[in-house]
């Protein structure tokens, strides 16, 4: 590679690094503490955590009604929102990327558990146990993607598809 180049991708890698922990003050200081309270959730029984008393995560989503058939135009307009705002840290197999793989997320979370993810990330990643648990192995926070609750579902629906719900 030529020096150009170079400069340019380290340039890139450092904007998308600021940006994953931008509004986070004292990043490292907040990381620190998180880090400890999710490797002692971490240590726990996950099983445990996920049907704890905060099964539906944290935020206004209590009540999600899912589609049966799956909703196939939610299903495109989620893909098309996971290629524009997802796929540069998920993939869609369980394989970790940056951020963890999709595959059996509807199967190991609720739908208001996702909902409430999705659209009220840093609170979730500050005060639910089970999104501390999942900052053990990614150590970047999620940044907010401002997705609207419409959009939150679509990603939703996309989300059951892949996990080849009917």
């Amino acid at each position: 590679m030529t020096r150009k180049t170079l400069l340019i991708l380290g340039t890139l890698l450092g904007i998308l690094s600021y940006s994953c922990n931008s509004g986070n003050k004292n990043a490292a200081e907040s990381t620190s503490k998180k880090d400890t309270t999710a490797a002692e959730v971490k240590k726990s029984d996950t099983v445990v955590l996920s049907q704890g008393n905060n099964k539906n995560g944290i935020g206004r989503f209590k009540d999600i009604q899912l589609t049966h058939p799956l909703d196939q135009a939610m299903i495109g307009m989620g893909e098309g929102i996971f290629n524009a705002k997802c796929i540069a840290c998920h993939k869609l197999t369980a394989e970790k990327l940056v951020g963890p793989g999709w595959k059996g997320v509807t199967d190991r979370r609720k739908p208001e558990w996702i909902m409430n993810f999705i659209t009220n990330t840093q609170v979730m990643l500050d005060k639910d146990l089970v999104a501390q648990a999942e900052m053990v192995t990614c150590v970047i926070r999620m940044p907010n993607q401002d997705l609207t609750d419409d959009q939150a579902r679509q990603i939703l629906e996309f989300m059951r598809k892949n996990d080849g719900k009917k």
